[in-house]
C-alpha cells in the first residue's frame, strides 16, 4: 500500500476508487478519493472517501458501522484509478444490499476447493495432532494412493447403486484424499486444472 502513487491531479483532484471484496472478488461499491481520503484509508485502514454531494470527506460506515476494513490497494497502468481490496463490516449500499450492484456477496462453492487445498498444505507444513490429514501424511504415499482407490470404488457403488446423497458423500471424500495425495506429491488442484485447459479444444 505504501508504494501506491496516484496522479490526483490528472481528474482535477479526484480518482475513482473500486472497493472489491477480498475474499469473494465481488466488486463492492465505486466511490472517489481526493489525495487527503487516500491518506486517510491508508492511515486508518478504514476506506474513506471525497464526498461530491457534502464536499466533505466520508468515512464508509460512520453512520452505519458498516464499515470497509482495507486489506490492500493497488493502482492502475494509468495511475489515476485505484483498486481498494477491502473486508466489508456487513450490507455496503445504502438499500441494504451487499454491493452497490444489487449482487450478493457470496463466494462460489467452487472456490472453496482453493481454500480446502490451502487447509492441507498447512496441515502438511504443520503436522498438528489429532488430525487426519495430519495422519494420513504420516503414513505416506502409499496409503495416500490406496485412499483414493478406495475411496473411487465406494464412489462407484454408490454412482451405480446407491442414493444421490451417498454419492455426493462418497465423491466428496474421494475428492478430500486426492487433493492430499496431490499435496504429497507438491502439486494442486491448480495442476490439474491447467492439464485439463490444455485438452480442451472448444
Amino acid at each position: 500500500m505504501n508504494n501506491v502513487k496516484i496522479d490526483f491531479e490528472k481528474m482535477g483532484g479526484l480518482v475513482p476508487a473500486i472497493i472489491q471484496d477480498d475474499k469473494t472478488g465481488r466488486v463492492l461499491m465505486l466511490g472517489f478519493m481526493n489525495e487527503e481520503a487516500f491518506i486517510m484509508t491508508r492511515e486508518t485502514g478504514k476506506v474513506t472517501f471525497f464526498s461530491r454531494t457534502k464536499n466533505r470527506l466520508w468515512t464508509k460506515g460512520e453512520t452505519s458501522g458498516n464499515f470497509l476494513i482495507v486489506t490492500g490497494i493497488m493502482q492502475d497502468c494509468d495511475n489515476d484509478t485505484l483498486l481498494v481490496k477491502a473486508q466489508p463490516q456487513g450490507p455496503v449500499c445504502h438499500t441494504g444490499d451487499d454491493t452497490c450492484f444489487g449482487e450478493r456477496n457470496t463466494t462460489d462453492d467452487i472456490l472453496f476447493l482453493k481454500c480446502l487445498q490451502n487447509v492441507i498444505e498447512q496441515r502438511r507444513q504443520e503436522m498438528p495432532e489429532g488430525s487426519y490429514t495430519t495422519t494420513l501424511f504420516t503414513k505416506g504415499v502409499n496409503r495416500m494412493a490406496q485412499k483414493v482407490g478406495e475411496e473411487a470404488v465406494e464412489t462407484v457403488i454408490e454412482a451405480t447403486n446407491g442414493t444421490e446423497e451417498r454419492f455426493i458423500y462418497e465423491a466428496s471424500d474421494l475428492m478430500y484424499h486426492l487433493m492430499v495425495l496431490l499435496t504429497s506429491k507438491g502439486l494442486r488442484l491448480e495442476d490439474l486444472c491447467r492439464e485439463l485447459k490444455k485438452r480442451h479444444k472448444g
